[in-house]
């Protein structure tokens, strides 16, 4: 697909409460390359165990209620960006990993009753835009809350950091 906050690929459902020890469990802080840290994603999830072995670049998470309380902690978020997650749909995010995601420029949508209408292994296509969500294998739809506008600016210069750079560089 063209547009950057339009995303295709293969579900992967997990439920309520998913803290960040489960996405990026503490024992691994000590590692600090992304593309190690992303082999432990989603390991103390039950059922997820082997996610980053079967995870195709494109897939989406999806999430119930809560996805990503408990630390502060970046290291959830980059796991699933080093795992080519494209983008996280839950019924709901802790408000500290949603900002995360947002300021490392990876996708998430809030979409309240998501996982009635998806399973893992169903194809979506997540228009972050919009906020529709499009089950392709069931030829369902659901509706979620689209990106702000400053959202999709911090997230199209590739997270917060970028996007200050660049508006510090048009200044001068």
């Amino acid at each position: 697909m063209s547009d950057k906050f339009v995303f295709r690929g293969k579900a992967w459902v997990v439920g309520d409460d998913i803290d960040t020890d489960m996405i990026y469990h503490g024992s691994y802080l000590p590692l600090t390359d992304p593309q190690e840290m992303a082999k432990h994603a989603l390991e103390y999830v039950p059922g997820m165990e082997d996610f980053p072995q079967k995870v195709q670049p494109g897939d989406i998470l999806v999430a119930g209620k809560n996805f990503g309380c408990g630390s502060s902690r970046e290291h959830a978020v980059i796991t699933l960006q080093y795992n080519d997650v494209a983008a996280t749909v839950a019924e709901s995010f802790s408000r500290i990993f949603y900002r995360n995601a947002v300021n490392l420029g990876f996708p998430i949508l809030e979409a309240p009753g998501i996982t009635r209408e998806v399973e893992t292994g169903d194809e979506l296509e997540v228009d972050a835009n919009t906020g529709r969500i499009r089950n392709l294998t069931k030829g369902r739809e659901a509706q979620g809350t689209p990106l702000s506008g400053l959202e999709k600016e911090i997230m199209a210069a590739g997270g917060l950091f970028n996007f200050l750079k660049k508006d510090m560089d048009e200044a001068e």
